[in-house]
Order: structure tokens, then C-alpha cells, then sequence
């Protein structure tokens, strides 16, 4: 029986939300452990430079798994021919690959868009095409699944209310604050069955204005790749600006990371075990080790751009 009066709830009063026609599921791991069980796949082929928590699904499943490489542009080197129970992933890096991605649909059948850092991307495929809420708004879960395959099963809801605290944390007392509650989150994500987002992520993501975060992300990179290019090693020839997640810059110097951080401008490492797994004069461990992911996101103005900017030049 539902309750009435009594004290308030979080409002939930918004509109559908960015995607209301796909799948919503809590983690993008998730997402791809649907896919992987939907299509009774044997083997799949990921990048080298990718995070470990893709292995998750593919570990549980019991399913072979090959790594390829990329190249210095983040380009995908597919020396090999995937079988037809084979798929191959690919992770859409930093939201700015969607061209590559263009080039791949026509190539490769069995093929899985990782748009897990490029929300905004339309580039998909009819196999399987997923989307992570968290890298992109303050959610404390939060997936998005197209698929043309159907996994059989029923899926119990997510519930993240005793997952918020790193979110509340920095709203009210600021990053420091909440990291180490940030950090604790992400492992409570890790081994997670499927499940249906939460229906505090649902309200939460109801109420953005996603033009308008789309807008600001694109303004602050192309700010950003006007005034750095010069020094980045990324070649940008086949970029395609569709709302970033970063604005990623390729320098091999340890001290820029060092220099960011000491003025309070925090830049993730994408990804540690790749430090951990590959040798030191590696492609992938210099990826790496050297790609700083500047911010760009809707919390910024091109204020806080042009002070990102005069740290780096005052270093580089």
C-alpha cells in the first residue's frame, strides 16, 4: 500500500532522460556481460589499452579473450579475423573516435561499441552498443544497452542510496572530501549482477539539460585543442567533436601531471593496470602513463579553460 504524507522523498519530477528507448542497466560492465550471455559468444577481442573491469564479465563467463593493439592515435591495429561465435570491441577513447568507429561498422560483423567515454556518440552498432551515466553526470550508477540480442531473464532493480555520499560530499565540501567515499563506490560496482539502474540514477538523470551539456563539452574542447595542439602528440586529423568526455593530451613529460595537481586541477590515470601489465618502453604503458584527460564537462566555463591553459604552457 503506498504511503501518504509523512516527510519528502528526493523529488523525481523530469523528463525521460537522454536515451528512454534503450535498455537501462546499472554498469557498463554489465552491459557487455548481456551481450556477451545474449549472443553465446566463445571468444572476444579487446584492446590492450582498456580498463581491467571489462574482464570481469568475460572472467565469470568463462569466455577466451585476445588483446590487439592500438596505435599512437588510438586507432585499432586488427591483425586477425574474428570467427562468427568471436565478437570484437571497441572502446570509442575519450568520446573522439566516432570516424574510426564509422570505418568498423562496414568492416567488422560481430562488432561492440564501447561508448562508455562518448555519450553523446551516435555511432553504434546493430550488435551491441553501450553507454555509462557515471563518467558523465553526478549518478551513482547508470548504463545504457542497444542491442538487437534479447537475454531471457528477468532483472531485478538496482537500488544506490547508500552510494551517493562521494556525490553529496563534493557538492557541499569539495573534492578532497569525497574521494577516498569516491574510490569505495567503485568497488562496491565491482561484481555486480545485471540489474536495472537505479531508480534514484533514473531521477537524477531526468532532469539534465543535455543540449546544453553537449554544448558546453564541445566549446571547452575545441578551446582546449585551439590553444594545445601544437603540443599534443595526438594526431586530430579524423576528429570528430560530438560532446567529449575529456580532452585528452598525449605528452611524454612526468611532470605536467605533478604540476596540475599541485594547482588543483585533477586529471585521471586511464588505466593503472595497463601500468602494471605492460613493459615500461610499451606503446600502451606510455598511453598510459603520459595521456593527461583534461577536463572539459559542464561544471566549467572557458575561465577555467584558459587556467588549465596557463598551467600547462608555463610546464610544456
Amino acid at each position: 500500500m503506498k504511503a501518504i504524507g509523512g516527510y519528502f522523498e528526493l523529488e523525481v519530477v523530469g523528463g525521460p532522460g537522454y536515451y528512454p528507448d534503450l535498455l537501462h542497466l546499472n554498469t557498463g560492465r554489465n552491459c557487455l556481460e548481456y551481450l556477451l550471455r545474449a549472443g553465446n559468444f566463445k571468444k572476444i577481442y579487446l584492446p590492450r589499452f582498456s580498463c581491467k573491469v571489462l574482464l570481469e564479465p568475460i572472467k565469470k563467463l568463462n569466455i577466451e579473450f585476445e588483446y590487439y593493439r592500438v596505435d599512437q592515435n588510438l586507432n585499432p591495429v586488427l591483425d586477425f579475423s574474428p570467427k562468427k561465435d568471436e565478437v570484437v570491441l571497441y572502446i570509442n577513447y575519450f568520446g573522439i573516435k566516432d570516424a574510426v568507429l564509422e570505418q568498423l561498422s562496414h568492416q567488422i560483423e560481430n562488432l561492440i561499441v564501447d561508448n562508455s567515454q562518448a555519450f553523446f556518440s551516435d555511432k553504434t552498432s546493430a550488435l551491441g552498443t553501450f553507454y555509462s551515466a557515471r563518467k558523465f553526470f553526478g549518478v551513482p550508477d547508470g548504463a545504457y544497452l542497444s542491442s538487437n540480442l534479447v537475454l531471457e531473464e528477468e532483472l531485478k532493480m538496482d537500488y544506490s542510496w547508500d552510494r551517493m555520499s562521494h556525490l553529496l560530499k563534493r557538492l557541499e565540501l569539495g573534492a578532497e572530501s569525497g574521494y577516498s567515499d569516491f574510490q569505495e563506490n567503485s568497488l562496491k560496482l565491482s561484481e555486480q549482477p545485471i540489474l536495472q539502474m537505479s531508480e534514484l540514477s533514473k531521477s537524477l538523470l531526468s532532469h539534465i539539460d543535455y543540449s546544453e551539456v553537449k554544448q558546453i563539452r564541445e566549446e571547452n574542447f575545441r578551446y582546449l585543442h585551439q590553444q594545445l595542439s601544437g603540443v599534443n602528440q595526438f594526431d586530430f586529423s579524423d576528429l570528430l567533436v560530438n560532446g567529449p568526455m575529456v580532452y585528452p593530451l598525449y605528452v611524454e613529460n612526468e611532470n605536467v601531471r605533478k604540476e596540475l595537481l599541485q594547482n588543483k586541477i585533477f586529471t585521471a590515470c586511464y588505466w593503472p593496470n595497463v601500468l602494471e601489465e605492460c613493459p615500461a618502453d610499451s606503446l600502451d604503458y606510455k598511453l598510459a602513463k603520459y595521456i593527461l584527460p583534461l577536463p572539459v564537462d559542464q561544471r566549467y566555463n572557458r575561465e577555467d579553460m584558459e587556467r588549465i591553459c596557463k598551467v600547462l604552457l608555463a610546464v610544456l
